[in-house]
C-alpha cells in the first residue's frame, strides 16, 4: 500500500525516483508525486492524481531544469484519508516550502494532532492524515529543544505518532540528507557506491544495487550519499537491522515480452513452486526429513501442538483453507482457518500448545501482523509463510517457510498463491514428521509427489488458448458462479476472487453440496458456472456427488465449464466446455486446477479493457487494518 522511494547520491534524482515509482506503481496508483532538492535551498514538487503517466506528463511540461538535483523522493498513493485528488497527493510540504514528507500507512491519532495544529493557527491544505506530520516536524525544527536539528525534530515527532506508518522527510536546508522511519509498514535501505536509497520495496533500487538493509520495527534511518545510520525513535543506535543481498535482478521485475506482468507471473508458476520446494527435504540416516527455512521451535514443541490456527487474508486465506485439508489429513490435529482481520477481535482460545500459521506474501500485511502479535501475547507459537525475506511477520515468528517466487508485480496474486499452497503442504509434512503420524518413507513419497507438480503445472499452461477463447465468449456476462467440493471448494473461492479483482464482475464460489440450500436459486438460462471436479480415482464419492450437482444446474439452463482430470470421460456429457488437467493426488490437485481460473480472469479483464496488473481500488501490500 503506497510506494515510497528516496535517493541521495550523484545521479539525476528525478530520473532515479521516477524509474523507481514506475517499478513500484503496483503498490498504489491513485496519485503520484515527487520532491527534488535543488541544492540552493529549494524543493521542487510536482504531484498529480491518477496513474504515474499523468505525473510524467506534468513533469515533461514543467521542464527538466526545474527538477535538477541529486537528492529527492517520490510516492505512489493508495488512498486511505482523503480522495485521490491533486491536493491529497504526496509529497506534502510545510508553509515555508522547505520541508516535505511522503507517507505509507495510517497515523491513527491524526485527528487530535490536526486540531492541535489548527488551534495554533496552521492551515492544513489536504484531507490526509499525512500532512500533520510535516507541520509537526516543521514546528519542532523552528522552535524548542530540537530547533535547527533536522533528525532530532523528526524523531521527536515520531514519538508522538500512533499507527502503522512509513514516513520519509527531506529538508531544503539539508539537501544531502533524508530521514525516514517505519512502524509496522515496510522500509528498506539500498546501499550503493556513493549513493543511498530508501524504499518500500527493493524493486525500487535493484537496477543500481543489490545490497540492502531491512529496518526493524520502530526504527529510523538517516541516509546520506556515503552512509546510513539506524536508530530507534529515541535516537539510540544500539539497535539491530538486517543487511542482506538481493538474489534476483532487474530482469525478474520486467514483463519479459508479455502484455501484463500477471501473464508473465502465471507462466512463472512452475518455477515458483519448484523454487519454493528446493532445500526442504534433506536426506539423512532415516531416509530423509522436511526442514524449514528458519526454525526456533524444537521438534518436541512440534509434537506437542494440539491445535492449529491458520490466519491470512484474501488469496492467502484460500491457501490456508487448503492447508486445513492437508494438515488434518496427515496429522489428525484439528485446524481452524481464520480471516486475520477477524482473528484477534473474537478472542480465540490460544495457549502454548497452539500453533498459528500466518500466511502473507509481503510479510507486512497489517491484519495478519496484528493477528501474529495477538497470538504471541497469548503464548502461542507462530510459523510464518512469506515471500519477503526479513519482513516483519517472519521476524516476529518462531519458524518460517519462504516462498521463493521473486517479485510479484501484478496486484492480484498468482504465483505467490500457488507457492503458498506448496509451502502449506511442507508445513503439513513437517508436522506429520515431528508427530510420527507419517513414517519417513511416507514423508519422502509425499514430497516426491509434490516435487513432480511443477512439470504438471507447465502442462496445464498449455490449456491457455482454450481458456482464453472461453473467457472472450463470456466477457460480457454479468455473473459467473464457481463450484467445488473438498479441496475444489477453496479453488472455487479463489477463482471467484480473481474475477472480482480483475474484471470487476459479480462472482461467487460455493461448496457444491450447498447448492440445494439456497444458491441454486441463482441458476438461470445461460449463466456460466465453472466446476472444479475431483479425481474419479482418489475421491470417487465426491466425484459422483459433483456430477449430480452439474446435472442439477445444467437442467436449469446453466452453461457448465468443467475443469476435470484427463481421461475422465464420465463428465463429458455434462460439460458444455471441458478443460482437462493432468491427474494428480487429490490434495495436490489445487496446484493444477487454480491455473485455468487465473488465465480465465485475466483474459476476461483484458477483453473488457481493464488493467490486469493494477485493478482499481486495490494495492499489493495492505499495510493498514
Amino acid at each position: 500500500m503506497c510506494g515510497i522511494v528516496g535517493y541521495v547520491g550523484y545521479r539525476d534524482a528525478l530520473g532515479v525516483v521516477v524509474d523507481a515509482l514506475r517499478r513500484m506503481e503496483y503498490r498504489g496508483y491513485d496519485s503520484a508525486g515527487v520532491a527534488i532538492l535543488d541544492g540552493d535551498g529549494g524543493i521542487a514538487v510536482e504531484r498529480k492524481a491518477g496513474r504515474l503517466a499523468n505525473l510524467e506528463a506534468e513533469l515533461g511540461e514543467a521542464g527538466a531544469g526545474k527538477f535538477a538535483g541529486t537528492s529527492g523522493m517520490g510516492h505512489t498513493r493508495w488512498a486511505t484519508h482523503g480522495a485521490p485528488t491533486d491536493r491529497n497527493a504526496h509529497p506534502h510540504r510545510d508553509p515555508s516550502g522547505k520541508l516535505a514528507v511522503v507517507h505509507n500507512g495510517i497515523i491513527e491519532n491524526f485527528a487530535p494532532l490536526r486540531r492541535e495544529l489548527e488551534d495554533a493557527g496552521i492551515e492544513l491544505l489536504s484531507d490526509t492524515d499525512t500532512e500533520v506530520a510535516v507541520h509537526l516536524v516543521a514546528r519542532a525544527y523552528a522552535e524548542g529543544p530540537t530547533a535547527g536539528d533536522f533528525t532530532a525534530s523528526v524523531l521527536a515527532v515520531l514519538r508522538r505518532l500512533d499507527g502503522a506508518f512509513t514516513l520519509v522527510f527531506t529538508h531544503a536546508d539539508h539537501p544531502g540528507t533524508i530521514v525516514a522511519a517505519r512502524q509496522s509498514t515496510p522500509l528498506v535501505v539500498g546501499v550503493g557506491q556513493g549513493e543511498m536509497f530508501i524504499a518500500s520495496d527493493v524493486t525500487a533500487f535493484i537496477e543500481h544495487t543489490r545490497e540492502a538493509v531491512e529496518l526493524g520495527q520502530n526504527q529510523a534511518v538517516v541516509i546520506t550519499a556515503d552512509s546510513y545510520t539506524v536508530t530507534d525513535f529515541d535516537g539510540n543506535s544500539d539497535v539491530t537491522s538486517r543487511p542482506f543481498t538481493i538474489d534476483w535482478d532487474l530482469a525478474a521485475a520486467e514483463k519479459g515480452g508479455h502484455d501484463y506482468f500477471m501473464l508473465k507471473e502465471i507462466e512463472e508458476q512452475p518455477t515458483a513452486v519448484a523454487d519454493t520446494l528446493i532445500g526442504h527435504f534433506v536426506v539423512d540416516e532415516n531416509g530423509g526429513r522436511i526442514v524449514l527455512d528458519e526454525q526456533r521451535l524444537a521438534d518436541q514443541e512440534l509434537r506437542e501442538f494440539d491445535k492449529v490456527f491458520v490466519v491470512a487474508c484474501g488469496s492467502s486465506y484460500h491457501a490456508g483453507l487448503l492447508a486445513k485439508y492437508a494438515i488434518e489429513h496427515w496429522t489428525r490435529v484439528p485446524v481452524e482457518v481464520e480471516l486475520a482481520s477477524e482473528f484477534r477481535y473474537r478472542d480465540p482460545v490460544l495457549d502454548r500448545s497452539t500453533l498459528v500459521v500466518a500466511i502473507s506474501q509481503s510479510g507486512e500485511t497489517a491484519d495478519t501482523l496484528e493477528a501474529v502479535r495477538h497470538a504471541k501475547e497469548q503464548k502461542a507459537r507462530v510459523l510464518a509463510i512469506c515471500n519477503t525475506n526479513g519482513a516483519q511477520i517472519p521476524r516476529e515468528s518462531d519458524a518460517v517457510i519462504y516462498t521463493r517466487t521473486g517479485p510479484e508485480i501484478g496486484v492480484a496474486s498468482t504465483k505467490a498463491f500457488l507457492a503458498q499452497v506448496a509451502a502449506n503442504y511442507l508445513v503439513g509434512l513437517a508436522l506429520a514428521q515431528a508427530r510420527g503420524t507419517k513414517y519417513p518413507d511416507e514423508v519422502a513419497r509425499e514430497f516426491a509427489e509434490l516435487e513432480s507438480m511443477p512439470k504438471l503445472i507447465a502442462r496445464v499452461l498449455d490449456t491457455a488458448p482454450q481458456v482464453r477463447a472461453i473467457a472472450r465468449e463470456l466477457a460480457h456476462v454479468p455473473t459467473v458462479l464457481f463450484l467445488g467440493r473438498h479441496v475444489g471448494y477453496p479453488v472455487a473461492l479463489e477463482g471467484a476472487l480473481k474475477l472480482k479483482e480483475l474484471a470487476y464482475m459479480h462472482a461467487e464460489g460455493f461448496a457444491a453440496g450447498e447448492l440445494k440450500h439456497g444458491p441454486i436459486a441463482l441458476i438461470e438460462d445461460g449463466l456460466p458456472v465453472i466446476v472444479v471436479m475431483p479425481s474419479p480415482k482418489g475421491r470417487a464419492v465426491l466425484h459422483s456427488k459433483l456430477l449430480s450437482n452439474i446435472r442439477e444446474i445444467q437442467a436449469r439452463g446453466a452453461r457448465t465449464i468443467v475443469i476435470a482430470e484427463e481421461g475422465d470421460d464420465t463428465v463429458r456429457p455434462f460439460a458444455d466446455d471441458l478443460i482437462e488437467i493432468p491427474a494428480a493426488p487429490t490434495l495436490f490437485q489445487p496446484l493444477l486446477s487454480t491455473v485455468p481460473l487465473q488465465i480465465f480472469a485475466a483474459e476476461v479483464a483484458q477483453a473488457r479493457g481493464y488493467d490486469v496488473d493494477k485493478p482499481r481500488n486495490l494495492a499489493k501490500s495492505v499495510t493498514v487494518e
